[in-house]
């Protein structure tokens, strides 16, 4: 009797134990592999965009160094950029359906690292032999360190996964941690929003607060978005739910006025230090809103959370180094420097050129086509007239200003 019962006992616990087995996260070999392929579609999506984006920017200085008259859309090396880019971006997306939200937002220091090395080669930017290591030094430690932060994050990232469902992503939706977390971006976003507007502080701490913010609910709304088309080609319709088209909408909002706060801070701002800054504050408040939304950390030992974090202050350190050592392009300036002309008394008090304003009646050294101006803007003519001595030895001075008469 105890014989003939025990494999019906064994067979009815072998179920639990499957069932213990499968919930927790690390005993399941399928999850690295997946973490695995979401890692890789995320380096090839950004490694294909920084190919594309430098790609369109050799179209636009190859049309700017010749005589084509054509615009820059019309060119086969800007569409093929613009193809190429098109593809990162669907490989970056594909890729948070595979892997947690946390592991594949700090994978974009790859296309720093990417940008840095084709901007020299591709690109063919100038340097002398004598300066190469002094000024690019720190661009390859740069991206040795972001090399090595990324091993790390690729190693010790979270393997947390769960099925994106509707129900598993309204149950997210609603718990208390991300209400909460909400709750308080909501009170930071208004107040960096009132400073920046209402009291002018454009600084670039608070432009890249509210694109970093911003960017953290596109990216929790893109891994939903993204899981749920994955379940729904597994064959299990999730396209039909009411919270995949809020989370779409969601997703396509939050890009764009991310794209704007981005496009007010280039105006202000150097490109570096909106890389470095940028991609600092995106990717920590990213990982936030991750670990609270998807609870990407959860069952994770301290261990593999330290060598993440430490992956991701490496990356944030490689970055820096990178866009602190990139060459700020010096912008062309259409007027004459006053402090520049030999024997010309300065007019201003530390040597600053300034461009003369149009609507003053003195615009010296403005190189502009003043000839369908009004004749009171007209600019003073300085004619240079010869030395004359008077009887006593002194001299004249070296010029003199005609004024312009309406009867001219």
């Amino acid at each position: 009797m105890e014989g003939g019962n025990s494999p019906g006992l064994q067979l009815q616990q072998l179920p639990l134990a499957t069932a213990a087995v499968s919930v927790q996260p690390h005993t399941d070999s399928f999850s690295y592999k997946e973490n695995l392929i979401g890692a890789l579609l995320a380096i090839f999506g950004h490694l294909v965009s920084s190919i594309a984006l430098n790609l369109q920017k050799y179209s636009h200085i190859r049309l700017a160094g010749s005589k084509d008259p054509r615009a820059y859309f019309t060119t086969k090396t800007w569409w093929s950029g613009f193809l190429l880019l098109v593809l990162g971006e669907l490989g970056v997306f594909s890729s948070y359906a595979f892997a947690p939200l946390s592991l594949i937002v700090p994978l974009s220091a790859v296309s720093v690292v990417a940008s840095a090395i084709i901007g020299i080669i591709f690109i063919k930017e100038k340097w002398k032999p004598k300066e190469f290591l002094r000024r690019y030094v720190l661009s390859f430690v740069g991206c040795g360190l972001a090399v090595v932060g990324t091993y790390l994050l690729v190693t010790f990232g979270p393997n947390s996964h769960e099925k994106m469902t509707a129900e598993n992503i309204t149950r997210h939706l609603v718990s208390w941690p991300f209400l909460l977390y909400m709750l308080v971006e909501i009170i930071v976003f208004c107040l960096l929003l009132y400073f920046y507007k209402e009291r002018n502080a454009n600084y670039i701490v608070i432009i890249l607060l509210l694109v970093a913010l911003l960017g953290s609910m596109t990216v929790v709304t893109v891994k939903a978005v993204a899981g749920m088309i994955l379940v729904s080609i597994q064959g299990t319709l999730q396209l039909d739910s009411p919270i995949f088209y809020i989370m779409l909408v969601c997703m396509i909002a939050t890009a764009i006025y991310q794209a704007t706060f981005l496009a007010q801070a280039s105006q202000l701002y150097d490109s570096a230090q909106i890389s470095s800054i940028g991609y600092i504050l995106s990717t920590t408040a990213a990982i936030s809103a991750g670990a609270t939304f998807y609870l990407d950390f959860m069952g994770e030992d301290v261990l593999h959370i330290c060598m993440f974090a430490l992956g991701c202050l490496i990356a944030f350190l490689g970055v820096f180094l990178i866009t602190r050592n990139r060459k700020k392009p010096v912008p062309f300036e259409p007027y004459i420097s006053m402090d520049a002309m030999p024997g010309m008394q300065n007019m201003h008090d530390k040597g600053i050129a300034v461009q003369p304003d149009l609507k003053a009646s003195f615009s010296y050294g403005a190189l502009e086509n003043n000839d369908s101006m009004p004749e009171i803007y007209t600019p003073a003519t300085l004619p240079i007239v010869q030395e004359q001595h008077g009887p006593k030895g002194v001299s004249a001075p070296p010029y003199r200003v005609l004024e312009h008469s309406k009867k001219e």
